[in-house]
């Protein structure tokens, strides 16, 4: 351990520690304030289908939606690569480069640009979670705060996760999932000291806290479900199984996709994501429920539950959209599109178990909440958290048990499969691309906490 980290941990600097507090607290309190303001900008800008709907009706109304949505996700790719490319995404990856010191975090281009590129390209109804540009947004209000106040380097990298953490409360209103997030998945990169992790938890309240002002208190995705019976845990073994394959296949896509968006932006600049915008705007008006991040989706799946032929459609369809959105450039997050599928596959897997199992009495509802912790798991590989956040979320508290076991069979089955975090694996091709040579890590840290 550095002599800085020892300095830093030092019990008798009750004053530095002190300050350390209230810089988290701030950092928290600004991600709080921030992030609403981006959910409802979002939340406006995406009602535009319904305004268009008022004006034009059949093929004209279809191309015009295609023809606003490809313009929405050009003009953010545009501002991305214009002014801050590291905007581009998600952002978690640059988070993790940053406090490993390989990554800047540039937060004047970055702020405003993850924000009006983000409402942009989401509100556009491309399939991405605002999740993503929060958790970058609170890293980036945190890298302002540890600039202004002149903080130390291991006090900037324990702000840097604070703000993270503090992003994720604010887009889930899941506080203990975005302290559990931190340390599951930021766990090689985070310095953990007693001031640093306080200022985590600290950060992580103050957003919770303005955020629930500004919008309320109960849980983003409320979901009823009853207790499944131990008799259903090979069920749900089963399910998290599959999960694991599917979260294999998807980072796997994803990556490819990265790839060959990046092919056609040096070939045919924005051609790429035209065509994913022009997609996902017919789509908006032929299957809405294929497109948007899901929030709205999920409750009204679940709610209709369509059958196992449809839910599988739309599952292949969603799989299909949230990939081409994430690589087209513009800022976004996967958590909720994540869920969204996850939501498809579980009512799918439900039903199916119904039609083999007619007596049994299964609940559908209840493999759907369970899938979306699996699925997630499977994608970012931190089981602890996607327990976490399932929980938070739906608030279906009774479902933990197999929960856990879904997890647990879907992180250890995408382990088997050979898959690694998507993060990790974007961090790496991030740092390739800008010829950066990255610390080598152990196969064995891409898990958890292993």
């Amino acid at each position: 351990m550095d002599d800085d980290l020892l300095a830093q941990g030092r019990p008798g600097d009750r004053r530095g520690e002190a300050r350390f507090m209230v810089l988290a607290l701030l950092a928290g309190s600004i991600t709080g304030l921030v992030g609403p303001l981006f959910h409802k900008a979002i939340d406006r800008a995406v009602g535009w289908p319904d305004w268009l709907a008022l004006r034009l009706d059949g093929w004209a109304l279809v191309c015009a939606a295609a023809g606003i949505a490809m313009t929405g996700a050009v003009i953010a790719v545009a501002i991305v690569r214009g002014f801050a490319p590291e905007a581009g995404g998600s952002g978690v990856q640059e988070i993790e480069g940053a406090m490993e010191g390989l990554r800047e975090v540039r937060w004047r281009r970055v702020l405003p640009v993850k924000f009006v590129a983000g409402v942009i390209a989401i509100g556009s109804g491309l399939v991405l979670g605002r999740e993503g540009p929060t958790i970058h947004i609170g890293a980036s209000a945190s890298a302002a705060v540890a600039e202004t106040f002149r903080t130390s380097e291991l006090e900037r990298r324990g702000l840097l996760a604070s703000g993270a953490a503090a992003g994720l409360a604010c887009a889930f209103n899941a506080p203990l999932a975005s302290v559990l997030f931190v340390i599951e998945e930021t766990h090689k990169e985070f310095p953990y000291t007693f001031r640093t992790y306080l200022g985590v938890i600290l950060a992580t309240i103050a957003s919770t806290v303005v955020t629930e002002i500004m919008g309320g208190t109960r849980p983003d995705l409320p979901l009823a479900a009853s207790a499944a019976p131990l008799v259903f845990l090979p069920a749900f073994l089963l399910l998290g199984i599959l999960i694991g394959v599917v979260g294999r296949v998807l980072n796997a896509a994803i990556l490819h996709a990265v790839a060959f968006a990046a092919w056609s932006q040096r070939r045919l600049p924005y051609a790429y994501p035209a065509v994913v915008g022009a997609a996902v705007g017919a789509l908006f008006i032929l299957l809405p429920r294929a497109v948007t991040g899901g929030e709205d989706v999920i409750p009204r799946l679940v709610a209709s539950n369509p059958g196992l032929t449809v839910l599988l459609g739309l599952g292949a369809i969603r799989f299909i959209t949230m990939v081409g959105s994430y690589s087209s450039g513009v800022p976004g997050g996967i958590f909720a599109p994540i869920l969204s599928l996850a939501v498809c596959l579980g009512l799918a897997f439900g039903e199916g178990a119904r039609l083999l199992a007619p007596a049994a009495g299964f609940d559908a509802t209840a493999f759907a909440i369970v899938a979306m912790g699996a699925l997630f798991t499977a994608s970012v590989r931190a089981p602890i958290v996607g327990v976490a956040l399932t929980l938070e979320l739906t608030g279906s508290y009774a479902l933990a048990l197999p929960l856990m076991v879904a997890c647990f069979a879907a992180d250890l089955t995408a382990q088997w499969c050979g898959g690694r975090p998507i993060y990790t694996q974007l961090l790496e091709r991030t740092l390739a691309q800008a010829g950066v040579q990255a610390p080598p890590r152990p196969r064995s840290e891409d898990t958890g906490l292993a």
